[in-house]
């Protein structure tokens, strides 16, 4: 288990920007969360490996910045969108093989749905195929605005995939929905393989790791208990912090937590 910040703390600071910054300031982990059509194209890329390998950082997960319209692309009645939509995300796939991430986030589908969860499980199982077929996980992610904030939904799809879903774990989201992170962690069971951490107080549902009330160091002993291998990457947005300082402060004092 390994500490790691994701390059969307600094948005809105430009993707290879954000990179950098967390690169030459000794992160070792990131996830790089895209924020542009132009972020896909191979000298991009090219960039982003060039960052990777001269300050040896690894990038664990990529996430897609068109999650927001995964409810129109993936998961509407229309389904003829939906099979084009799948050559967009084959392209995340491509992409998080070229960076050597392991896992691309999947927001789903929006609260309220005309799709049953056997036609959701459906659509996510095709493209969880395709990114395995790369060598790649999708991983489920809990988000407050969308179907999958919900954990009985959540126990629901895994129920239905058994080995073929895996879940990234989101702090924020959970306070966001309402929902307590043990709830969600027993819903996502053992196919949890990434977390998003953060922090929270009574005033704000997203602070940065040790500003609140959070436990980490339980947290790190239960998920340790709990057998998790995968990383806790730090994920926070800017009115979280004053200065990015910060952001490196809590991640140099989670790393010897969690050691």
């Amino acid at each position: 288990m390994k500490i790691g910040v994701s390059s969307a703390c600094l948005y809105p600071l430009e993707t290879e920007e954000s990179f950098l910054f967390l690169a030459k300031n000794g992160v070792k982990k990131t996830e790089i969360f895209f924020n542009g059509l132009s972020e896909l194209k191979e000298g991009f890329i090219d960039e982003l490996l060039d960052i990777k390998e001269k300050y040896g950082v690894e990038i664990t997960a990529i996430h897609p910045y068109a999650s927001f319209s995964e409810p129109f692309l993936i998961f509407s009645e229309y389904y003829r969108r939906y099979v084009e939509s799948k050559e967009i995300y084959n392209n995340y796939f491509n992409i998080a093989k070229r960076l050597g991430a392991k896992y691309v986030n999947l927001h789903g589908d929006k609260i309220n749905s005309k799709l049953s969860v056997e036609e959701y499980c459906e659509r996510y199982l095709e493209l969880y195929l395709l990114a395995k077929e790369k060598g790649i996980t999708l991983n489920q992610e809990n988000v407050a605005n969308f179907r999958s904030r919900d954990c009985e939904f959540i126990a629901e799809t895994s129920k239905i995939l058994g080995d073929n879903v895996s879940y990234t774990l989101d702090i924020k989201q959970c306070i966001r929905s309402g929902v307590n992170p043990l709830d969600m962690i027993n819903a996502m069971g053992n196919k949890i393989n990434h977390i998003h951490i953060s922090d929270h107080s009574y005033s704000s549902d997203c602070l940065l790791p040790l500003k609140g009330g959070f436990n980490f160091k339980g947290f790190f002993e239960m998920m340790r208990e709990q057998n998790y291998k995968g990383d806790f990457m730090i994920e926070v947005y800017k009115d979280s912090y004053k200065n990015p300082k910060e952001i490196l402060d809590s991640y140099n004092s989670l790393l010897k937590i969690c050691e």
